[in-house]
């Protein structure tokens, strides 16, 4: 292996691993205040592609899209599926896991794992069973080699890094500096940050724990809405079993950070993007799944708590 395509591997596995953070992050968020492995989240990803890709058929690719320019096109792509992914998490919530709160925990993972299909079954519907693909709205971005430009061909010939890798960048980046922000210096963040903690205490000190943990599905559902876009614009396409796929990924990427922790989602989501390209040009892409899934048995075997997670003591 050359070191052009070592560094080529590198930049594909950041940009793949940016898409699997942000839907890792949902997963995440709802286990570290209500621990619920929301099974559901990966086929919320999925519908927020389909929401994208619907707007984008009015803006940018139909017959009779609207006349704008495709940048605001692309813009109200990632604002409308974040808005209807955040309605559809909280929605979720209400119905399918709030009055299950208190009860066994098994009671809680099979409503998920119930809401899953549901939704599985509400892509199927909206869209069909075959492959979608993203209108060719990459050529507003075009697909020229930006190494190539800025270093010359010497170099761009041996590493390619597009308009599409950077969309990825430009959108995840603030993305997550926006959530960092609102968890860690915010009201509701820190009101997020004790329910977490304890909540019944967190309800002694007045806080409104229904609305924090709304509100934290409805932060889920966003990071999901926005994963919808970034993954079709990155890949082309979508297809309605792409959730759980992408959703067993993003969630591998929790446990292996450490679920419950957002800087773990993160760090998690980078290392399966890398793993992924490793595996896919070591192993070939058939080998792919298995050697993430292995990467899960080993973390959970070794180290349960993930590489950024805080080992806690059960109480009895």
């Amino acid at each position: 292996m050359d070191i052009g395509t070592l560094v080529q591997l590198i930049l594909n596995g950041l940009s793949t691993g940016a898409i699997y953070a942000l839907i890792a992050l949902g997963y995440t968020l709802v286990y570290g205040i209500i621990e619920l492995i929301n099974f559901a989240h990966g086929d919320l990803f999925m519908l927020g592609s389909f929401a994208a890709l619907t707007v984008l058929e009015f803006t940018v690719s139909g017959k009779n899209h609207l006349p704008i320019p495709p940048w605001l096109g692309i813009i109200l792509a990632l604002i409308i599926p974040m808005a209807f992914c955040a309605v559809l998490n909280v929605t979720i919530e209400r119905v399918a896991y709030r009055r299950l709160r208190n009860a066994p925990r098994l009671a809680p993972l099979i409503s998920a794992i119930g809401m899953s299909f549901v939704l599985i079954n509400i892509g199927l519907w909206w869209k069909g069973a075959s492959p979608l693909n993203f209108p060719a709205l990459l050529s507003v971005f075009g697909t020229d080699n930006i190494v190539e430009k800025v270093f010359g061909s010497d170099i761009g010939n041996h590493i390619n890094f597009s308009y599409k890798n950077l969309f990825v960048v430009l959108i995840t980046i603030p993305l997550l500096i926006l959530l960092n922000y609102v968890v860690f210096r915010t009201k509701m963040g820190k009101a997020m940050r004790a329910t977490a903690q304890d909540r019944e205490a967190a309800a002694l000190m007045g806080i409104n724990v229904n609305r924090t943990i709304s509100f934290t599905f409805l932060l889920g559902g966003a990071l999901a809405g926005a994963a919808g876009l970034i993954f079709g614009m990155y890949t082309g396409s979508t297809h309605f079993l792409r959730g759980f796929d992408s959703g067993l990924k993003a969630f591998t990427a929790a446990v292996l950070g450490g679920i419950g922790n957002l800087t773990g989602a993160v760090l998690g989501g980078f290392l399966i993007g890398m793993i992924a390209q490793f595996s896919d040009y070591i192993l070939g892409n058939q080998w792919t799944n298995a050697t993430i899934f292995a990467v899960l048995i080993i973390i959970l075997v070794f180290r349960p708590s993930g590489l950024l997670g805080e080992r806690t003591i059960e109480k009895v």
